[in-house]
C-alpha cells in the first residue's frame, strides 16, 4: 500500500477516517493494520496489498484456501495471530479461491482484445483528471493505463489474487484494494472519473449505479454485456441497454452523442488454449449535470 492512499480511505462501516499500524515497510507499506477508532474496526495489510473488507471472517468464509495461503504470506506475528483467529470462525462452505485464480489467467491472456483497444480509445478522449477509481479493475490492466494520464487512480476488486497481480504495476500514483464496490472504502470522497467494466451481472445494477453516480463528480465510464444467466448467483435486478440509460439520466448525468445509443464492442476472453467468450458490449460514457 502507497502511503499517500492513507489519506483517501474511510471505514467501510462507519465511514470513519483510519489510522495505520506499520508492521513492515519498503517503499511501500508491506504488512500492518488500518484501525478505526470510532468502531474498533480493523483491515489487514498484507503483500502491500489492503483488504478493506466490513469482515475478514466473513470474506474468507468461501475463500478458505485464500486464508490459508495469507498465512503462509504473512511474515509478522501479530497479521499472523490476527487472520488465524478469523480463519478459526470459519465454517465449511465452497470455495471461490481456485475460480478466482483461473479468473486472473484469463484476464492475463485476453489483455489484446479489441474492447480493450476501444476503451482505450475513449478514455484518451477525456479530460485529466486528479482522482479516478476503477470499480472491478481486475488485474488492473485499464488502471494502469489510466495512471499514465491522470494524477492519482485507484482500483478496487473482491479477488485478492486479481489485486496481486494489479499490484505488479510499479506507478507511484496508483494503488489498488481488495474491497466490495456497494461498501468501499472511500466514505464521501469524490472522483473526477468513474470507471465500471462489465459489473453488472456480478453487482445488483441498480445498487452499483447509486454508489458510483454518487463517487464522480464529473465523468461516468460504464460497459456490459448483459450476461445475467449465471443461474444462482445472477442479479435480483436486471437492465437492459435501454433501461440503464434512462437510469443514467435519472441520476444527473447527460449521455455522450456516442453512446447515446446501444454499442456493440467485441469483446474477447481466452479462457484456455481451446476455450474462448465472445461478448458484445455495450459502452456508455456519461457526464454529469453541472
Amino acid at each position: 500500500m502507497n502511503q499517500f492512499s492513507l489519506e483517501y480511505l474511510r471505514c467501510v462501516n462507519c465511514n470513519n477516517t483510519l489510522e495505520i499500524d506499520i508492521l513492515e515497510q519498503s517503499d511501500e507499506i508491506k504488512e500492518g493494520f488500518l484501525e478505526c477508532k470510532n468502531c474498533s474496526n480493523r483491515y489487514i495489510i498484507i503483500s502491500k496489498i489492503p483488504i478493506m473488507q466490513s469482515n475478514l471472517t466473513s470474506y474468507l468464509s468461501n475463500r478458505a484456501q485464500l486464508g490459508g495461503y495469507l498465512m503462509t504470506r504473512a511474515k509478522n506475528e501479530k497479521l499472523k495471530s490476527f487472520i488465524k483467529k478469523s480463519l478459526d470462525k470459519i465454517k465449511s462452505s465452497s470455495d471461490v479461491t481456485p475460480l478466482e485464480k483461473r479468473w486472473v489467467d484469463t484476464y492475463k491472456n485476453s489483455t489484446r482484445s479489441k474492447f480493450y483497444c476501444h476503451i482505450k480509445i475513449s478514455l484518451k478522449k477525456l479530460p485529466k483528471f486528479d482522482l479516478v477509481l476503477e470499480h472491478g479493475c481486475s488485474i488492473g490492466h485499464i488502471a494502469k493505463y489510466l495512471a499514465k494520464k491522470h494524477k492519482t487512480v485507484f482500483g478496487i476488486d473482491q479477488s485478492f489474487f486479481a489485486i496481486s497481480e494489479a499490484k505488479q504495476n510499479h506507478f507511484t500514483n496508483l494503488d489498488f484494494f481488495v474491497a466490495n464496490s456497494l461498501n468501499h472504502p472511500f466514505g464521501e470522497n469524490k472522483f473526477g472519473l468513474v470507471v465500471g467494466l462489465n459489473l453488472l451481472e456480478l453487482v445488483e445494477p441498480l445498487d452499483l449505479l447509486n454508489v458510483i453516480s454518487s463517487q464522480a463528480s464529473d465523468v461516468l465510464l460504464m460497459s456490459d454485456p448483459y450476461d445475467f444467466e449465471r443461474g444462482p448467483n445472477s442479479v435480483k435486478h436486471r437492465v437492459d441497454s435501454q433501461s440503464i440509460r434512462t437510469e443514467f439520466q435519472k441520476r444527473g448525468f447527460a449521455l455522450t452523442s456516442k453512446t447515446r445509443k446501444p454499442t456493440f464492442l467485441p469483446w474477447k476472453l481466452n479462457v484456455n488454449s481451446r476455450l474462448s467468450l465472445h461478448y458484445k458490449v455495450d459502452l456508455i460514457i456519461a457526464k454529469k449535470f453541472q
